[in-house]
């Protein structure tokens, strides 16, 4: 196993550290089904990092007592990798040499599309900075939270398959795709009806796709709610609604193509006063409604709420029940796939002209989109129970801009093309030299050296 020594202001930073609900420090002593139960709670919930041989900060004297050498912790990296039931995937382990003070045993556990359970059975979340066991209900809750267990296929008792089955919105999406098997055989070959004895009952798949009433039938609330408010304050007042919110319901595919309408309808023609100028609302319509799709389809939908669509006059909110399924993070939103309802994505999917693209793909589509039509990339922020896109009506710093505050912030600095591009975002070589050339025509900067081939130029602040 890897060793990496560790020196004075490192092992500094690591003793500022405090617990929280990604860190965690353990006595070398501690046994090895109890570090077990703080491994499992962090792979149940959004990964961390436990370092043993560190006694926590409540300790006043000398803190670290790591190991004399790797085969002391032997039994411990043994129950944590081996005896953790599903394994965890990915998990980094690795030993830290304090030079002087023993070896820190490290696990980095990253955030898991599975739920994991200790050697006894057991499964813990974390909380904050402590664990929680939990039973029955709430491990049911986190798998369908992790998208673990699909709760898409989850039956709908006050379903009636007949009322399915001769449902018009079934009727036109079989005609759509062109397929003349029967309705019921239908359903079943697609996963949208889960067997219950020698029964095949209508599951929440099923209905989101293709009840006109999905709402009614579920009882629970899953539909869109898009709201208009005269405001740019993050907190806002009812009486700052420009009406009342709109409820949107109906199938999956009905939903999106109303809330994209509806919201379209509010931006389109709307401004705001900002001091002594008018300014006018401009979203492009692909970003809108990609970032829209995803909302609906990868919402957890053993959640009871509504998504809620808030229009203000300097951004829309998108806020989605559930937080990011799987092994997503903000981190990783643009680089890895997960989806926390395939069926759904995959049956809308199928369609001529979907209203979605592959899993992965929609952001992309919306941040470029955003980018074409000058404003920021879109925000993403985790809540306890929901994933909320922040779309700014927010100009992009022009590439001069971004010049002027490098060396605003890096006086003495050096700044090429390349790294213009990197801090920019501007791919364009030739738009980045131009906003160069203007900068140094303005005696804002200089090469530093102008004997040097051009492609080669280095500036500085003049």
């Amino acid at each position: 196993m890897k060793t990496f020594d560790i020196y004075d202001d490192e092992i500094n930073r690591l003793l500022q550290l405090h617990e929280d609900h990604f860190n965690d420090f353990k006595s070398k002593l501690i046994a090895p089904a109890k570090l077990q139960e703080t491994f499992v709670a962090f792979a149940n919930s959004d990964g961390g990092d436990i370092y043993v041989g560190i006694e926590d900060n409540s300790v006043k004297t000398e803190r670290i007592n790591g190991f004399n050498d790797q085969e002391e912790a032997n039994a411990l990296i043994s129950v944590l990798l081996e005896s953790t039931t599903p394994a965890v995937e990915n998990v980094i382990t690795e030993f830290l040499d304090t030079k002087g003070k023993g070896l820190i045993l490290h696990f980095n556990i990253p955030k898991s599309p599975k739920v994991h359970y200790t050697a006894n059975g057991d499964c813990f979340i974390r909380i904050n900075a402590s664990k929680t066991k939990i039973k029955g209900e709430r491990i049911t809750i986190l798998s369908y939270a992790k998208g673990a267990e699909p709760y898409e296929k989850k039956i709908v008792e006050d379903a009636d398959i007949e009322d399915i089955v001769q449902s018009n919105s079934l009727s036109d999406y079989m005609t759509r795709i062109a397929t003349n098997i029967t309705p019921e055989l239908f359903l079943k070959k697609q996963q949208l009806l889960t067997k219950r004895g020698t029964e095949r009952l209508p599951n929440v798949g099923c209905i989101l796709l293709f009840d006109e009433d999905a709402q009614a039938t579920m009882n629970t609330r899953c539909a869109v709610k898009v709201y208009r408010l005269r405001t740019t304050e993050k907190e806002y007042k009812r009486e700052q609604l420009q009406e009342l919110p709109v409820t949107i319901n109906g199938t999956t595919e009905d939903v999106i193509k109303r809330t994209v309408n509806k919201v379209e309808e509010y931006i389109n023609g709307a401004s705001f006063s900002d001091g002594e100028k008018l300014i006018k609302l401009v979203y492009p319509s692909e970003a809108l409604k990609e970032i829209l799709v995803n909302a609906v389809i990868h919402r957890d939908y053993s959640l009871n709420d509504d998504i809620h669509v808030r229009i203000f006059d300097n951004r829309i909110e998108i806020q989605s029940p559930g937080k990011l399924p799987g092994y997503m993070t903000i981190e990783n939103l643009y680089t890895e796939r997960f989806s926390r309802n395939p069926n759904i994505v995959r049956m809308l999917h199928n369609l001529p002209n979907p209203v979605n693209h592959d899993i992965g793909e929609g952001l992309d589509t919306a941040k470029n989109e955003l980018k074409k039509a000058g404003l920021v990339d879109p925000s993403f922020e985790e809540r306890e129970n929901a994933f909320i896109v922040t779309i700014k009506h927010q100009r992009l710093a022009s590439i001069e801009d971004v010049i002027l505050n490098y060396f605003e912030e890096n006086p003495s600095s050096i700044l090429t093309n390349k790294l213009v591009r990197q801090l920019s975002g501007e791919d364009d070589m030739q738009k980045v030299k131009i906003a160069l050339q203007k900068l140094r025509a303005m005696g804002k900067i200089k090469v530093e050296n102008e004997n040097v081939n051009a492609f080669k130029y280095k500036y500085i602040k003049a």
